[in-house]
């Protein structure tokens, strides 16, 4: 455990890119002179270390978990607790297990931001985290997209109902502009973001464009310098900082 920020990334689908823009706003935070580590409590949908390209495992020492470092953060996931990619099959109890080994269990050191990586939705792994780290602060992920707005509030509600703040709303995939124009066209539709940042009486805190697919056909999902996404999460990291009352050490 440790006295930082503990930022909890949510939504309320999947597919909405909520994993993304946590890796990325903890790599962006980094970037910023913080120490940071992100913890994958998405037990069943796990995508954190393939995202950070980790292959390496975490070590023990003295029945303390050390955990992967990757990038300059502090990583922990249920991805590196099971062999290959076998599923977990877990009932409701054993969910609640791993969100306190993570938490209480891991050897996390001095850490300025810790970000969670919650599961879509609003089940037992989102419950337990919310009874046991009631300090966390949220961040709901969207899309424009009025089924992706209207599943995303429940999980904005449940944050409500249980006295955490939600410090804004990132809108995913809000428009894509194809390289070489400055068209901006709504895939998903436009304005989902801005609607349920208002249901949730708190703001839209940043409205990320679709990355181009490079020559080759794949996809970025580490947005580093030269891509379309890089500036945007820097400056979603700089708005985390003023959410909770810190300044960059760059």
């Amino acid at each position: 455990m440790f006295s930082g920020e503990v930022i909890a990334v949510t939504s309320g689908k999947g597919g909405v890119g909520k994993s993304t823009v946590s890796v990325n706003l903890a790599l962006a935070l980094k970037k910023l002179g913080k120490k940071v580590a992100i913890v994958d409590l998405d037990i069943y949908g796990f995508s954190v270390p393939k995202l950070l390209g980790i292959s390496a495992r975490p070590k023990t020492v003295n029945e303390r978990i050390i955990p992967v470092e990757a990038h300059g953060i502090k990583v922990m996931s249920m991805g590196f607790l099971i062999k290959g990619n076998e599923p977990v099959v877990w009932r409701g109890p054993m969910l609640g297990k791993m969100v306190n080994h993570f938490w209480s269990d891991v050897q996390w050191g001095e850490l300025d931001y810790m970000i969670l990586d919650l599961p879509p939705g609003t089940g037992d792994v989102a419950l337990d985290m919310h009874q046991l780290i009631p300090q966390s602060k949220e961040i709901v992920v969207t899309t424009p997209h009025e089924a992706a707005t209207h599943v995303a509030e429940r999980a904005g509600s449940m944050a409500i109902k249980t006295d955490h703040e939600i410090i804004g709303v990132v809108e995913n995939m809000a428009f894509f502009t194809p390289p070489g124009t400055e068209d901006q066209y709504y895939l998903f539709g436009k304005g989902g973001g801005e609607t349920l940042a208002d249901t949730l009486n708190t703001e839209l805190i940043s409205s990320l464009p679709i990355e181009p697919p490079y020559p080759d056909g794949t996809t970025p999902v580490l947005y580093e310098e030269g891509t379309v996404l890089h500036d945007h999460f820097l400056d979603l990291a700089k708005k985390v900082l003023v959410k909770t009352n810190q300044t960059s050490n760059v």
